[in-house]
């Protein structure tokens, strides 16, 4: 089965679990429909470069997937449709690299940075 990418940003109101249980909601209409989910994190609320529909910050969220291109072609609508998302995007690579994304990768940088500091004081 082809291998796919999903970043989507759901609106800024949402709390932290209601923007995990949306990974877990289209998830499962993606196993549903012949196809399952490699991983998933949630990267929590940025800040967008522009606003869409009122909102300057948005939660992020970043699926890898293994399923046929219906399944993704249905979950993307799904997507779309739903209220609270803002803004999808799909991608088919060659593979999934292993480990966690660049985005979180960031953020273990920063964190270790962080705590060098510290100890520096």
């Amino acid at each position: 089965m082809p291998l796919y990418e999903h970043v989507f940003i759901a609106r800024q109101d949402l709390s932290n679990t209601q923007a995990e249980g949306l990974i877990e909601h289209f998830g499962t209409i993606l196993s549903d429909n012949g196809g399952n989910v490699v991983g998933s994190e949630y990267w929590g609320v940025k800040t967008m470069a522009y606003k869409i529909n009122k909102n300057r910050k948005g939660h992020y969220a970043y699926m890898r997937t293994d399923a046929p291109s219906d399944a993704v072609q249905e979950m993307e609508r799904l997507m779309r449709l739903h209220d609270d998302v803002m803004r999808v995007l799909t991608v088919k690579v060659d593979g999934h690299e292993e480990g966690p994304s660049a985005q979180m990768q960031k953020r273990d940088d920063r964190d270790r940075d962080r705590g060098e500091r510290r100890e520096r004081r």
